[in-house]
């Protein structure tokens, strides 16, 4: 079982990395230093104004380890690597069925399925929690409308016909969302999810989220030797790394909007956390954006059962697991790609 190993995100301002034996330094504009070795690093995410050694950039390639350049606000760059890793067979394979449109559907909605199930065990699990807080019955009328995609997708369709289910299964989903934001003194409202910019502070805040969900989960499919770029429900498009969008929808409900819901709900972000621009795009600060990294940190710590590997492994896991299902299904060494249940 692969290791868990942390990322360092390097978020303050004016920053400087440098190699410095197997280590990484980052030095602060206040002359302040820290050294992390890097064989205890999967990965270095750059926010901003941060610049890297050319040395350092190096060192980083040849011992396998990516360095991501993101803006400020979390919107991806860049990726800096090392040669490119992988079976040849498998990423011909995956090309292959990628071109093949029975072949694309149906693992386009394996993956449905699971970002569905999801979905309405959220859902569900804000009902158990907190029913006497919420609309309960809002909540189980999506819940149980979910559940009817769940099953329409577990049949034989085309690529077109699931993406009409997702779209419709999204919107039954966020249109109960603001349910599930229990701090009721108008500093977080949702009405529906908007991005690019995101328009809100909850938007912000799950834009951001998202952000680092697919840098891991693409990081994991190139550790499985997979071409995190060639997807099945979400097509080729120059830069857009349409596998790892794919496999982290089944990751998207349980794992980043809960952390957002409960950054808001127990207090630890405000909305004193963010600005906004003329053109209303809404921005977090430094300190709101570690609060979220933090969390993000610790939730991959948090131990699951993997529902079909029957073992318990840190959630972080769960996506280099994944992306070995994924691999093993390309092989034809399982029937189909099971998603990832979470309960």
């Amino acid at each position: 079982m692969k290791k868990l190993l942390n990322t360092l995100y390097v978020t303050t301002q004016g920053s400087y990395l440098s190699k410095d034996g197997e280590c990484i330094v980052v030095r602060s504009e206040d002359g302040s230093k820290k050294k992390f070795p890097v064989h205890v690093l999967d990965g270095v995410v750059c926010f901003g104004n941060v610049l890297c050694s050319p040395f350092l950039l190096g060192h980083c390639a040849d011992s396998g380890l990516a360095v991501s350049f993101l803006t400020e606000n979390g919107r991806f760059l860049a990726e800096v690597k090392g040669p490119q890793s992988g079976n040849v067979l498998l990423r011909r394979e995956q090309y292959r069925r990628a071109d093949d449109p029975v072949q694309t559907s149906a693992m386009a909605r394996s993956f449905l399925i699971g970002k569905t199930v999801n979905s309405r065990t959220v859902l569900r699990r804000g009902l158990r929690d907190h029913g006497d807080r919420i609309d309960s019955g809002r909540l189980e009328k999506a819940a149980l409308e979910l559940d009817s995609y769940a099953k329409r997708l577990s049949s034989p369709l085309v690529l077109e016909e699931a993406r009409g289910l997702e779209g419709r299964a999204a919107n039954v989903y966020f249109n109960v969302f603001d349910e599930l934001i229990l701090k009721n003194d108008g500093e977080f409202t949702f009405t529906g999810r908007n991005r690019r910019p995101p328009l809100d502070k909850v938007n912000c805040l799950l834009s951001f989220v998202y952000t680092l969900l697919a840098h891991d989960v693409r990081s994991a499919l190139e550790a499985a030797g997979l071409d995190p770029q060639v997807g099945f429900l979400h097509r080729d498009r120059p830069g857009r790394p349409g596998l790892a969008l794919d496999v982290m929808e089944e990751f998207r409900s349980f794992m980043a909007d809960r952390i957002v819901l409960t950054l808001i709900n127990r207090g630890e972000v405000s909305s004193k956390g963010f600005s906004v621009k003329e053109s209303g795009a809404v921005l977090m600060n430094d300190d709101t954006r570690r609060t979220v990294l933090q969390a993000w940190q610790k939730r991959k710590s948090d131990i699951v059962l993997h529902p079909y590997i029957k073992e318990k492994i840190p959630l972080g896991i769960a996506f280099h697991v994944q992306a070995k299902l994924l691999a093993r299904c390309l092989r034809n060494d399982l029937d189909g790609y099971p998603p990832f249940f979470w309960k």
